[in-house]
């Protein structure tokens, strides 16, 4: 398979967030999907961008651009007065089509060399105590998931 493994570009927006919208669908949540799309651009690629990604891509001759965004990673930087800083992985998504063929595998050893590059101490992440194939997924990479903290939350 000729999978590229990029960094996300502006142009891929429209792109990512259908995928956003196909997780939020397998996590039974489509309605929790708000973000204005402009927001979202230029939150990744305005003057200040607070988010990254790596897309993950297959050439197509059907694509204005000849290729398709099969999958891709979204991270930020945490902060651990603990720690330093950190990769926070808020996102890694496959398409459901072309999951459990090495893609996200791909993409996860994209972002540990990113991680280990810029010099950060780790990467987190979170995942649905319920989604049994991303668990596995996180486990073949050799991560460990700690079940001792609660995710804390509030809405404004």
């Amino acid at each position: 398979m000729n999978i590229r493994i990029r960094r996300a570009e502006r142009r891929d927006c429209p792109r990512l967030l259908e995928l956003v919208r196909e997780l939020a669908t397998y996590e039974r949540a489509p309605e929790a999907v708000t973000v204005d799309p402009q927001h979202f651009e230029d939150s990744g690629f305005g003057d200040h961008p607070v988010w990254w990604a790596f897309v993950a891509a297959r050439p197509t001759p059907a694509a204005a651009s000849g290729e398709e965004i099969i999958a891709f990673a979204l991270y930020y930087i945490r902060y651990s007065t603990w720690k330093g800083q950190a990769m926070y992985l808020e996102d890694i998504i496959v398409t459901e089509e072309m999951r459990g063929k090495g893609i996200g595998t791909l993409l996860f050893e994209q972002l540990k060399s990113e991680a280990r590059e810029k010099g950060w101490s780790r990467i987190t992440w979170q995942v649905l105590d319920w989604n049994e194939p991303a668990i596995r997924f996180y486990h073949r990479q050799g991560a460990s998931l700690d079940p001792e903290w609660m995710n804390g939350s509030l809405e404004l």
